[in-house]
């Protein structure tokens, strides 16, 4: 293993099983509303322009939207073992799909074939440590490793601001 990969936060020799269970109810149309937990429900839809009802993001939304989140996650715990300094972090994320896969086209991936992810992380660390924690955020987020496993096309970006910025 790389220097620049931190140690397991847990006991590497130990199965450690978690489950994420959530409720969807889906009226026979494009919109689904799911429950996670006691939250208020997360509404996915299509936009009108796709033959939805726009009455939330659509589900590719929502895995970008987990995308970002992930990170922001893994960001802190990753930032917390190395005791790395930073004020907030900012994303863009942008997926590119040809529509005709969901439409059943055979042959036509029905999935995201490239994400772009910007990440703008205001810290004053150092060039190496902001590298450190760059290759342990990669290397530890579940939706980024999710997505490369699927074969998905992952452009990261990572970019430096100011801590004040």
């Amino acid at each position: 293993m790389s220097d620049e990969i931190l140690p397991p936060g847990v006991d590497p020799d130990t199965r450690k099983v978690a489950v994420r269970t959530v409720r969807a109810v889906n009226e026979a149309g494009t919109r689904t509303v799911t429950w996670v937990r006691d939250y208020d429900p997360i509404v996915a839809d299509e936009p009108d322009t796709l033959g939805g009802t726009n009455t939330g993001p659509s589900p590719l939304e929502l895995a970008l939207v987990s995308l970002v989140s992930c990170d922001g996650v893994i960001i802190n715990g990753v930032a917390q073992a190395m005791k790395f300094d930073y004020a907030r972090v900012e994303f863009e994320a942008s997926g590119q799909i040809d529509v005709r896969g969901p439409k059943g086209v055979r042959g036509v991936c029905p999935y995201f074939e490239k994400v772009d992810l910007a990440i703008t992380l205001a810290t004053d660390e150092s060039d190496e440590r902001f590298e450190k924690l760059q290759a342990n955020v990669e290397f530890r987020c579940p939706i980024i490793n999710l997505f490369r496993g699927a074969g998905v096309e992952l452009n990261v970006t990572w970019r430096r601001a100011g801590p004040g910025q």
